[in-house]
């Protein structure tokens, strides 16, 4: 069996990023290793209570892996929103809602009546999106 053991988002800081998911998400932290010889760091953070899935915290590659352009049109791209989607559930969007945002989440929506359930939307520092879905029974009929 093949089983997603982690995701990766680009970010811009490491340390910023892990403040982020671990102060205002309460995430925990799966794994941080400083390779000095490589000037790499294996930063992994997740959902408390979710111990068989992380989210590696991966800085955006700078010479030599890729060159100084293309590290900032990646960056650029980060920035924007085009680095990817998380998505996230939980049991009550409301209530995750008012917990974030007392932590000082920043919501780009307030949580929003879907055909498939309630749903909302946030950024981490870096610029990648992050949704926040409270399943409902589905129905592609109901608006």
């Amino acid at each position: 069996m093949i089983r997603i053991a982690n995701a990766q988002f680009w970010v811009h800081d490491q340390d910023e990023a892990l403040a982020f998911y671990t102060r205002k998400l309460g995430w925990e932290v799966r794994s941080d290793v400083t390779m000095a010889e490589w000037s790499f760091r294996w930063l992994v953070v997740g959902p408390v209570g979710q111990d068989d899935v992380g989210l590696v915290l991966m800085p955006v590659p700078r010479p030599p892996m890729f060159d100084a352009g293309v590290s900032a049109a990646l960056a650029d791209l980060v920035a924007k929103g085009a680095g990817g989607t998380l998505f996230l559930e939980t049991d009550d969007c409301q209530a995750s809602y008012d917990d974030l945002s007392a932590r000082g989440v920043v919501f780009n929506d307030p949580p929003t009546p879907q055909p498939y359930g309630i749903d909302t939307s946030f950024r981490d520092p870096s610029g990648n999106n992050i949704r926040l879905t409270q399943i409902l029974d589905f129905s592609p009929d109901r608006r």
